[in-house]
């Protein structure tokens, strides 16, 4: 019987990437720009990946560039590629290097304890930090980029291990000279009309917004941000108010937002998180450092760690 060839082994990861880019970006000249090649040459290789393929994936017209039916089909799948050679590779050197760790964390929490005694723990040890954005943790970890991280909840959790740090407040962040600056705490019902911002995540909505209210109202709708940073200027302004971590107050502090203590909601989870198979004796290491070191800003918030697996 004849041999039967397999397309895949022949695939040019290079090329499969260049190819991703371009669909997202739908446009060959701004492809190229991002991808830092001369649009011709990038040409020439996705006609080298079409050949590869069998298939063209990619129909150039006047308003850019559009997938084909076969490149619709070809995306995830490439996609998909890319993230599994990048586990691969992220993987087989945690195995060649078993000394090295890195550790990622979100903005307002502090890891420098945890990591000061696992390096005094084991001093062979290659200890990196990383600072991820608030809705990169679980992405992160899958990707390898990071090996543990420190975060707040929510995120999801399946594929995870994660452990309470401590609980922390939450704070009602409002303008310098807003009506309820001065006042010892705040409720929800102070603020039920009060427009608080959007981020494009309904879990992170949900908490930070306490969306429904307890009564089964919705919060008033604020405007969709992207970055922490945005959101402070919508307060800053007048155009919002935001409920906010206490711990984060120290990295933000503005003299024209004020912070007032929320009452009668419960606190965030501060959580160590790291991949659920994970054996790394450095991982296990750093986590007893997280659960010994780490705590809330204010002693009396602090809660028993607690484990828990998904």
């Amino acid at each position: 019987m004849p041999e039967t060839s397999d397309t895949s082994a022949d695939l040019d990861l290079r090329l499969v990437r260049y190819f991703t880019v371009v669909a997202d970006q739908r446009h060959f000249g701004r492809a190229a720009a991002a991808l830092h090649l001369a649009q011709p040459s990038l040409s020439r290789q996705i006609r080298r990946l079409e050949d590869q393929l069998g298939a063209r994936l990619l129909d150039r017209s006047p308003h850019g560039t559009e997938l084909t039916e076969a490149g619709q089909v070809f995306l995830p799948r490439a996609k998909a590629l890319l993230r599994s050679a990048s586990q691969a590779a992220a993987q087989t050197r945690a195995a060649a290097q078993p000394t090295r760790l890195t550790v990622g964390y979100t903005t307002g929490l502090i890891i420098t304890p945890a990591v000061r005694e696992l390096r005094r723990r084991h001093p062979d040890a290659d200890v990196h930090t990383l600072h991820l954005g608030w809705n990169e943790p679980r992405q992160a970890l899958l990707d390898h980029r990071v090996d543990a991280v420190v975060a707040r909840m929510p995120f999801p959790t399946d594929q995870l291990h994660v452990t309470i740090l401590y609980d922390e407040p939450r704070m009602l962040l409002v303008p310098a000279d807003h009506r309820l600056v001065g006042k010892e705490y705040v409720t929800l019902d102070e603020i039920a009309d009060e427009p608080t911002p959007r981020l494009p995540d309904s879990a992170w909505n949900a908490f930070w917004r306490i969306d429904p209210r307890p009564d089964g109202s919705r919060a008033p709708e604020g405007p969709l941000v992207e970055t922490v940073e945005d959101k402070l200027e919508l307060i800053a302004a007048g155009d919002a108010v935001s409920i906010a971590p206490a711990g984060s107050l120290a990295v933000h502090t503005r003299p024209d937002i004020a912070a007032i203590p929320l009452d009668g909601v419960e606190p965030a989870h501060v959580v160590l998180a790291t991949r659920t198979a994970e054996r790394s004796r450095l991982v296990s290491a750093f986590r007893h450092a997280a659960q010994t070191c780490l705590s809330s800003p204010s002693p009396q918030d602090r809660s028993p760690a607690t484990d828990r697996s998904t």
